[in-house]
């Protein structure tokens, strides 16, 4: 049986703004006037500001397409494309965070405090398989496509809740990314490399200042190096990490908020996400992305992250958003 996707169903939204681009727009606002106050300090601030002109000019420029077609496909593209502007605002932290001293020795020196180890060094040690290392980056990978199929499925069958859901998301992302802003933490596969695995051993965690400022090398993750998902994670690194936001873990904050996004709508939809869910959260740290201290309180954080976001839409956008035409 064919499914009515009503991409083209008229509707009409009251207000100018969508909240998830009115939350952009402020976080925008929020780093344009840092930038300006670091700009002497900065490596290439007048670029940083013309981007963020840029994605301005694209947020009102989708509205505009919105009022000439106001249907559902052109409220997901306006959506969906603040969704995945955020790409550009992760590495985007590094540019602020680079400038700060690095904390990943206090850090580190907390995780050996804890658990008298490092877990992210022990974790692959007793793990080195192609049977673990498969599986952990394959839950790893699968961060962004959790997150795809949870908002998907919110706009082919809860499509009222739909704006509600991308801004709880992407003020999450935010309320992240600020926090990395402030504390630079980069994690284990960038703090460790930096320091020598002889110190890492002999438990000897120096502070390095601003060392990440003018390097950012990526030490290759543990596990099987022929894996398939094992290439995807080392590839995507490449491409898009930073010795930066390690501190707390927005992979698992974001897709612990991802699972109770699932759960409230579709408990099955839960079920088969949980699998990948737990292998995410166990990657974070078996790839030494992070510290488990960083996994620990971005799970704990992402409830108090999730009660925010969902406060801050039913203060500022409690009225209904979509109404169909007739």
């Amino acid at each position: 049986m064919a499914i009515d996707l009503k991409l083209f169903e008229r509707v009409h939204s009251g207000r100018g703004l969508f909240a998830v681009e009115s939350i952009s727009l402020i976080y925008n606002a929020l780093t344009s006037i840092l930038i300006l106050i670091l700009f002497s300090r900065m490596d290439h601030p007048e670029l940083m500001l013309m981007e963020r002109l840029g994605i301005v000019v694209l947020t009102f420029g989708l509205i505009y397409l919105y009022q000439l077609f106001p249907c559902r496909l052109t409220a997901f593209i306006r959506m969906a494309v603040q969704m995945s502007l955020l790409a550009y605002w992760y590495p985007d932290t590094f540019e602020f965070n680079r400038l700060f001293p690095n904390l990943d020795h206090v850090f580190a020196r907390l995780e050996q405090w804890l658990f008298h180890c490092q877990p992210s060094v022990e974790f692959c040690k007793l793990c080195p398989s192609a049977w673990f290392s498969e599986p952990f980056n394959m839950g790893y990978f699968f961060y962004y496509p959790m997150i795809l199929v949870v908002v998907v499925y919110y706009f082919l069958n809860r499509f009222e809740w739909f704006e509600k859901i991308c801004f709880v998301l992407v003020t999450s992302f935010f309320i992240y990314y600020l926090f990395y802003i402030l504390v630079p933490v980069a994690g284990p596969q960038f703090y460790f490399p930096a320091i020598g695995m002889d110190k890492v051993n002999a438990c000897d965690f120096p502070a390095i200042g601003t060392y990440f400022n003018t390097n950012d090398y990526l030490i290759p993750g543990p596990g099987y190096e022929h894996g398939f998902f094992y290439n995807l994670v080392e590839a995507s690194q490449e491409v898009g990490e930073r010795p930066t936001a390690a501190f707390p873990s927005s992979h698992v904050g974001i897709s612990t908020i991802v699972m109770i996004m699932a759960w409230r709508v579709n408990h099955k939809l839960a079920y088969v996400l949980a699998p990948f869910y737990i292998l995410l959260c166990c990657a974070t740290v078996y790839i030494q992305a992070h510290y488990l201290i960083d996994a620990l309180v971005g799970f704990v954080t992402a409830f108090f992250v999730y009660q925010l976001a969902t406060l801050m839409y039913k203060r500022w956008f409690i009225s209904p958003v979509f109404r169909v035409k007739e």
